[in-house]
């Protein structure tokens, strides 16, 4: 998945293999796509990930679904 353009993931060469994760934490941004994608509430995803907040988690998952569908469409 392409990041570039979403304002809560960053890419730090060296921190987590250079994995795309969410700014200001180790948490990478397709771990938080996998959680939703599987049905985790929001209550279990902050309560497993306190750094993260209901926002965040939502603007990941709405930006990672849109532009999984640029790539279908």
């Amino acid at each position: 998945m392409d990041w570039t353009g979403c304002d809560w993931v960053e890419v730090i060469p060296g921190k987590v293999s250079g994995k795309p994760i969410v700014v200001g934490t180790r948490i990478p941004a397709a771990l938080v796509l996998d959680l939703v994608d599987s049905g985790y509430s929001m209550d279990e995803i902050i309560a497993d990930y306190p750094s993260l907040t209901p926002q965040i988690v939502t603007e990941i998952a709405e930006f990672a679904h849109a532009r999984q569908m640029q790539q279908v469409g």
